[in-house]
Order: structure tokens, then sequence, then C-alpha cells
């Protein structure tokens, strides 16, 4: 069988309703990489956060984090960074935001945020990766993929014109989920980073499978040759990767089926 590269999101996606892998899932991967397909994990997660995620699958799987900010091999080598602007960093932090909009910064190492949030950390039980708090009024802005803002969504969406009339030429401005508000450089998404690591490869799109939920998955759903997303996607993803094949929820493992299926495992 030819070699493909699998590429999947995380939360929503790949991981089941409590945010951890399922064991279907676990072995499923490793039938894959047993017969031979390249693997990715694609998620706006910190990678160290990913990381864990990668290590309790099993796979040598490269891994892009924060939105497509980082690209790093399966041996943890860095291949691609794309970080924010440091003046950029500064202004966002400065930008005016309502006191319930919690604002987080995605560092080469650290995931910051401004004030304790307990129930983000749920999400991230199973990895242990958590958040530090931090007074961003000491920092200088260097090193930093993402700016994240969370919060109820009709407040990010003023927070997001607000962000696009100032800054959009210089930014990429997504949702991950309705209330995470994500921010990178122009140009920075999973696609591109996608792009790069297909390059790497040395493979075409239409090589490529991609499972995604939301909009920060439709630059990578669009260039995969087989794009697929959940029943349980953003209501406005399927109109904007018109090409992607529908399939089931994540809770019902459906990436690990439609695989198994697909390749006959």
């Amino acid at each position: 069988m030819t070699p493909r590269l699998i590429v999947t999101d995380l939360d929503r996606t790949l991981l089941n309703a409590n945010h951890d892998l399922d064991p279907q899932t676990v072995d499923t991967f490793r039938a894959l990489e047993a017969q031979g397909h390249h693997l990715a994990i694609a998620s706006g997660r910190h990678y160290r956060d990913i990381l864990a995620i990668r290590d309790r699958l099993g796979v040598a799987a490269h891994i892009i984090s924060t939105n497509g900010a980082y690209l790093h091999a399966p041996d943890d080598t860095l291949l691609l960074a794309k970080r924010l602007d440091e003046t950029l960093v500064r202004e966002l932090i400065n930008l005016e935001r309502p006191k319930a909009v919690r604002l987080n910064l995605y560092s080469d190492d650290h995931w910051l945020i401004d004030s304790p949030m307990p129930e983000l950390l749920e999400l991230h039980a199973h990895t242990g990766f958590g958040y530090r708090v931090t007074d961003f009024d000491a920092l200088n802005g260097e090193g930093i993929g993402k700016v994240l803002y969370i919060g109820e969504p009709e407040l990010l969406s003023q927070l997001e014109g607000n962000v696009r009339f100032r800054h959009g030429e210089r930014l990429h401005v997504t949702y991950s989920m309705v209330d995470s508000l994500e921010v990178m450089a122009q140009g920075v998404n999973k696609g591109t980073a996608l792009q790069h690591l297909l390059d790497v490869l040395e493979l075409t799109p239409q090589e490529c499978l991609a499972f995604g939920d939301n909009l920060n998955d439709t630059e990578m759903l669009n260039l995969a040759g087989h794009a697929f997303v959940m029943a349980n996607a953003h209501p406005d993803l399927p109109g904007q990767v018109p090409r992607a094949t529908r399939i089931g929820r994540h809770d019902e493992l459906a990436v690990a089926r439609l695989l198994c299926e697909h390749f006959g495992l």
C-alpha cells in the first residue's frame, strides 16, 4: 500500500468526550504506523501539551502546534517556527478587553495566562500541561506563537472586530472553539504548516487525509486531497470546506472507525 500522510485535529475530533484517547484510537494509529503511513497531529494546543498525547499514542508522529506556528518532527526537531512580531504582541496585550475575557499567550515553552481559570485545566487533565499565571506588563513580546482570548462568544465577537480593524492585515484570526479567539501571525495556520510538512515528506496533497471540526481547521481541510469534517463540527465549517466528507462524531470514535475501514485494519 502506498504510504499516506494522515493528519488530525485533537479536541472534538480525535479525542473522545473526556478529551482523552480511546484504546481503539491508540490501536488504530499504531496499526497505521505499522503499515508505513506518515502520521501528524495538528492542533491549537501547545507543543508540549500535544507531545504528551503523542507519547500515549506511541507513534512517531509529526506535530503541528499552536495552529501552525510550529512544526516538529517525530524526533522533536523543530522544522518550522513562525512567531508573532513582538510589537504586535505588546499591542494585543494592551488592547482593551472585557474583564471576563482571559488573555493567553503561547510561547515556545509555556502557556501564559493573565488570571487563573481552573476550568481550563480540565481540558488538559490527561496531559498534565497547564498554564502559568503571568504579569503581562513585564513581557517584551518576544517568542510568542499565538495570542488567545477566551470568553463568551458575544464578548469575543466585539474583540475580534477590534483586532481585525486595527491589525487585520498583519494577523491570522480564527476560532478553535466558540469561546476561543485565536490570533497568529499573518499566513500562519494549520494549512501552511501542512504544506511545509508535505514538502518535507515529498508527498502531494492528494496523498493526505485530514480530519477536523472547527474553523481553525479550514485551511488544512481545503489543502488535503481527502478531507473529513466531524458531525459535531462548527456549523460554518462544512460551507468553508465544500469538498470535505461528513463523518460521525468525535465521541463515537469516527476518526478511528473511518481509518480502519479505509485502510482495511
